[in-house]
């Protein structure tokens, strides 16, 4: 049964289902839907076709609303009423707010901070709970800076989407909704191997590859809390909640060390950032771009020659290795 119950009902799905079967998980934009659909209710809409009216009173900041929130609001009425003008029902288009730009800057490691990083990972004591993610924190961070893959990827993947002896690993159904393969290097290889050989269970395909001690699959809140420990080891500072460094900007370090290391070696970065965009599983090459500016602002004297095209930096990266 249909949660949507206005006059778009049918129609939201059909144009929910038509983005799925294009590879988008578009869930943020489902919730969304479900909201407009209860707003088209509560304003008595009885015919289909979004007016000027309608438009202008979704578009309306709601409080307490963030700007980035109201402005994916619009933009997905904007997308929803092109879908309607395509399949024949007139309907207005109203004009994005101003885009909203997040000024927050991700925390990037130097190389030396992930060594500790590593290092203080080694040293966190096994405690005698079962039921703890200590036992993953070590590989598990250095699969996070050795392949880029976001952390909710990373605590999504099982046995069989590890493979050791080819060395790579599969990204199944990302946050763009696509599959992706990712080799990685001999060093992480040997790393998993170690996390594997310690376990205390048994292990089929389709159980999840990183594990606490009782077998039970790792949650991302109780990993970023052995992160903060790992930090506070290591000497590194934390600037607090949504301060970071975040676990999430580890993937930013792998980007930045990556790129800085294939400019090093000479690569031409005009044709390397589709490359890079694809590993990352990124959708546009504008979110891969960033990675220059992060990039030339932590090595202006390897970077000095790129403007606005950013590299491809092959995932062999240095910083995992314990010694």
């Amino acid at each position: 049964m249909s949660r949507y119950k206005g006059i778009y009902a049918i129609l939201i799905k059909q144009y929910i289902d038509l983005k799925r079967n294009l590879g988008y998980k578009f869930k943020d934009a489902e919730s969304t839907y479900y909201i407009f659909d209860q707003f088209t209710i509560r304003n008595g809409e009885t015919e289909i076709g979004i007016t000027k009216e309608l438009a202008d009173k979704w578009a309306v900041k709601r409080p307490n609303e963030s700007d980035s929130t109201c402005y994916k609001r619009v933009m997905y009425l904007i997308q929803f009423s092109s879908f309607l003008n395509d399949s024949g029902y007139p309907s207005y288009i109203p004009r994005l707010p101003k885009a909203y730009k997040s000024t927050f800057t991700p925390y990037i490691f130097s190389k030396e901070e992930m060594r500790s990083v590593f290092a203080a990972s080694e040293r966190l004591k096994l405690d005698n709970f079962m039921d703890s993610a200590v036992n993953v924190i070590p590989a598990l961070l250095r699969m996070l800076y050795g392949t880029g893959i976001r952390i909710g990827e990373a605590v999504s993947l099982k046995v069989k989407d590890v493979n050791l002896t080819e060395q790579y690993l599969i990204i199944r159904k990302s946050k763009n909704g696509k599959d992706r393969m990712i080799p990685f290097s001999d060093s992480l290889a040997n790393v998993c191997r170690q996390y594997r050989d310690s376990l205390q269970v048994v292990q089929g395909p389709e159980d999840y590859f990183f594990v606490k001690r009782n077998g039970r699959r790792c949650n991302p809140k109780a990993i970023y809390e052995w992160f903060r420990k790992v930090l506070w080891e290591a000497g590194i500072p934390h600037g607090g909640k949504g301060q970071g460094p975040r676990l999430h900007d580890i993937r930013h370090v792998f980007s930045v060390h990556s790129l800085a290391a294939m400019a090093k070696a000479g690569l031409d970065l005009y044709y390397s950032l589709p490359i890079l965009s694809e590993y990352l599983g990124h959708q546009s090459l504008e979110a891969t771009e960033k990675y220059v500016r992060l990039t030339s602002e932590m090595y202006p004297e390897i970077i000095s020659n790129v403007n606005n095209i950013c590299a491809y930096a092959f995932p062999e990266v240095d910083c995992h290795e314990t010694n």
